[in-house]
């Protein structure tokens, strides 16, 4: 499966209790292997970027994370694998204009 034939999905992913960035250093070890295992099966999905959800005290609470991937099943599929939540998956439209 090339590039092209992926799609653009925006990935919430929060969290019920803050962890601290070292957990959070873990979690993105863990994905990075469900990512791997995925694509070595066949599976189309691609991480691009993750923006990271942080409360007053700087903990962080949760992530919204870019994937290019062949269908939801396949994000959900990385997220259960991971052992991350996948609180809301949506396609990621067009970008808004502004200053």
């Amino acid at each position: 499966m090339t590039n092209d034939d992926l799609e653009d999905y925006l990935i919430l992913r929060a969290l019920d209790d803050p962890i601290s960035e070292t957990d959070l250093e873990a979690a993105a070890e863990q994905s990075g292997d469900a990512l791997e295992e995925l694509r070595d099966e066949g599976v189309g999905i691609r991480w691009v970027e993750s923006e990271v959800l942080t409360n007053e005290d700087g903990q962080v609470t949760g992530t919204y994370c870019h994937y290019r991937a062949e269908d939801t099943a396949a994000v959900r599929e990385h997220a259960e694998r991971a052992g991350l939540p996948a609180t809301r998956i949506d396609h990621k439209g067009d970008p808004l204009e502004g200053e």
